[in-house]
């Protein structure tokens, strides 16, 4: 789960750098560090999960 979550958010930063995607907060380019912020709560909430030590 954890790397098909990767590859998504990748892919969602590509597709934002060439062209924004107009989501709320995400209007601009420089707005990609959103994305990735987002992926890395999102990953530690997946592996902690799937894991059993984070909650």
């Amino acid at each position: 789960m954890t790397k098909a979550l990767s590859i998504l958010i990748v892919a969602m930063m590509a597709v934002h750098l060439i062209r924004p995607l107009g989501l709320p907060g995400l209007k601009q380019r420089r707005d990609v560090w959103k994305i990735a912020v987002g992926a890395l709560v999102l990953i530690v909430l997946t592996v902690g999960l799937s894991h059993g030590n984070l909650f």
